[in-house]
């Protein structure tokens, strides 16, 4: 088998590497790959009618937690509220501080053009997190861990300049884990506002069939991360 890496999905809320990122994480779980769910905030000032902001946060937690189990991974929820994620040095260390941890060797989060200031402020953390964990120079708990691969999510909500650029097949068992996980997230099934659950399910069939696939998620990476050296065409 190949050799197994540490992937670390950082959501700005509970649910959102779930839905965007979900199906990829369950199949390469079933691959042996150890998945680490990262949630900088809880997602729970959405909350349903019947539940107060603190008592969905607390559902949220034990939502991420069930997805994160069935994945065979860890889920990591920060206390930042929701909505009120600040980007600052607190954050970018404390974010560097989760990859050096777990060792993450692949990280996927949020494209930077989004409406919703939460998933903005995660790209930002994230991309200056992946620099200061990787370098030894910055002194904290944990050595250095240099997360070399960088992928941002396809997110109906992070539209803005989204190319997708690296397409990653879901297979039928990751699919079919992701089915499972995803329902116990209680927005994904019973939202209103959006059907969140039906919508990435159709994304994921419409993706593979772009790749001559049956499913698939896709990914952008940096723009200096798309230039290809050729010596002859």
């Amino acid at each position: 088998m190949e050799n197994k890496k540490v992937i670390m999905a950082v959501g700005g809320h509970v649910g959102d590497m779930e839905l965007t990122a979900g199906g990829v994480l369950a199949t390469m779980a079933l691959k042996g790959h150890k998945i680490v769910i990262v949630s900088l905030t809880g997602g729970e000032r959405g909350c349903p009618p019947h539940l107060s902001v603190p008592e969905y946060r607390k559902q949220k937690l034990e939502e991420a937690k069930i997805f994160a189990d069935m994945l065979g991974g860890e889920s990591v929820v920060w206390d930042y509220p929701d909505c009120e994620l600040p980007v600052n040095d607190e954050t970018r260390f404390k974010l560097c501080d989760e990859i050096r941890k777990y060792k993450a060797d692949v990280l996927i989060t949020h494209w930077k053009g989004s409406i919703h200031k939460d998933h903005i402020s995660t790209h930002q953390l994230v991309f200056d997190a992946q620099l200061l964990a990787g370098l030894d120079s910055v002194k904290r708990e944990y050595p250095a861990q240099f997360a070399k691969e960088l992928y941002y999510c396809e997110n109906w909500e992070d539209p803005y300049g989204y190319v997708p650029h690296t397409y990653m097949e879901v297979s039928d068992e990751g699919f079919a884990l992701w089915e499972k996980a995803i329902s116990h997230h209680w927005f994904t099934v019973n939202s209103k506002d959006f059907k969140y659950k039906d919508y990435y399910t159709h994304l994921m069939r419409v993706r593979g069939i772009e790749m001559r696939k049956t499913r698939a998620q896709t990914f952008m990476v940096e723009p200096m991360d798309m230039r290809v050296y050729k010596s002859e065409f």
